[in-house]
């Protein structure tokens, strides 16, 4: 991780730390509690989570309400303390054709194999306040619950979904993706260009969502060649199993994880002599339930592939992988508020003797007219 602001007297830093305790409970309002948090700002602990890099809702709940609901703060505690954690097991591949959905769409099919689930999403309703929020009390919540009876419908589901993608595979329609000769782990090994696509694809996974946002957007704008398509867009829980430790032939379930994965499809290529047109496959899945997020990674996953020779930022993989990382870039933006007074009095020094040179060969030109 980058810079960080820890530079002071001991006694400020230790008042200041009083303060921000201070101004968090001078409000007087009842405890906020982590399941609270955990429970009722899911998706803002699913950032927290994707963007800390550790799967951990309890923990990145406890880091938000330290943090007072600063998310790049909240990251920042969750990846930190990702850090201190021993890696005991690596998980085997996981198989996202056997999701638990809870939500399925395809913008680019109205009818796919197993059905569109629109799922929880706001993608429909209007943007207006709801006021009934203010008086929310606990048997109003319960009698909501009972009444949706959301409980029957994962019963409901099947326990596998077909890719949507397939049927363009099948028919030859979409270009191989290369396979990945090479696993990197860049939270133990330095990253280098050009990278490897794990390598890419791991540090897409945990960059900060409004950066991924803005570099695809440029891209789809016009500072770029990308005319994306939703391929399709599932958001549920993957079954996690490692290696056993004492039979290396067996797997052993530990659990399983909610993600949002997106596979988008970009224009076709025009092909080569060897090889005929076909369409470009863009690939993102992140923690929780973060579409915004899968959707530009799979945007940045394709448009950092791009063959032209002359490149818009966020076709230029160095570029987006560099400044994505939100914990990397708000610690550098942070870090000037660290005293630069030497380095400052230095850029003052030689702005005076400049000043005083300029003045002095002003003087001899005005002299010698």
């Amino acid at each position: 991780m980058g810079y960080v602001a820890v530079s002071g007297g001991t006694e400020a830093i230790l008042n200041a730390e009083k303060l921000l305790t201070y101004f968090r409970l001078k409000g007087k309002s009842k405890p906020l509690l982590v399941e609270q948090i955990r429970d009722q700002m899911r998706l803002a602990v699913d950032k927290v989570m994707g963007e800390g890099a550790l799967y951990a809702p309890n923990m990145a709940a406890l880091a938000m309400k330290q943090a007072e609901g600063d998310l790049f703060e909240a990251a920042f505690i969750l990846r930190a303390f990702r850090a201190t954690q021993p890696r005991r097991y690596v998980s085997l591949a996981v198989d996202t054709t056997k999701m638990h959905l809870i939500r399925r769409i395809s913008g680019a099919f109205q009818e796919i194999p197993g059905g569109q689930i629109l799922g929880p999403t706001r993608d429909y309703t209007q943007r207006l306040v709801d006021f009934s929020l203010l008086s929310e009390q606990p048997k109003e919540m319960e009698k909501i619950l009972s009444n949706i009876g959301i409980q029957i419908v994962p019963a409901q589901l099947p326990d596998t979904f077909p890719k949507v993608v397939d049927l363009l595979r099948r028919e030859g329609l979409l270009a191989p993706l290369e396979p990945s000769q090479e696993v990197l782990d860049i939270t133990r090994q330095t990253l280098s260009f050009p990278s490897c696509r794990s390598a890419k694809l791991q540090s897409l996974c945990r960059g900060e969502t409004g950066a991924m946002m803005a570099l695809a957007y440029s891209s789809v704008r016009g500072f770029g060649d990308i005319h994306p398509c939703l391929g399709e867009l599932r958001v549920g829980y993957v079954p996690l199993y490692i290696t056993h430790p004492g039979c290396t032939a067996k797997s052993v379930y530990v659990g399983r994880v909610l993600v949002t994965e997106t596979e988008i499809i970009a224009q076709y290529s025009e092909g080569d002599k060897k090889n005929k047109p076909q369409l470009t496959l863009g690939y993102g899945l992140c923690f929780g339930h973060n579409e915004l997020k899968a959707m530009a990674m799979a945007i940045l996953d394709r448009s950092t592939r791009s063959k032209a020779n002359e490149k818009a930022p966020a076709e230029d993989e160095e570029f987006v992988l560099y400044h994505i990382d939100g914990i990397e870039a708000a610690g550098f933006i942070n870090h000037f508020k660290l005293p630069h007074y030497v380095t400052f009095q230095s850029t003052l020094d030689r702005l005076r003797q400049s000043q005083v040179v300029r003045g002095e060969a002003a003087d001899a030109k005005h002299q010698e007219d």
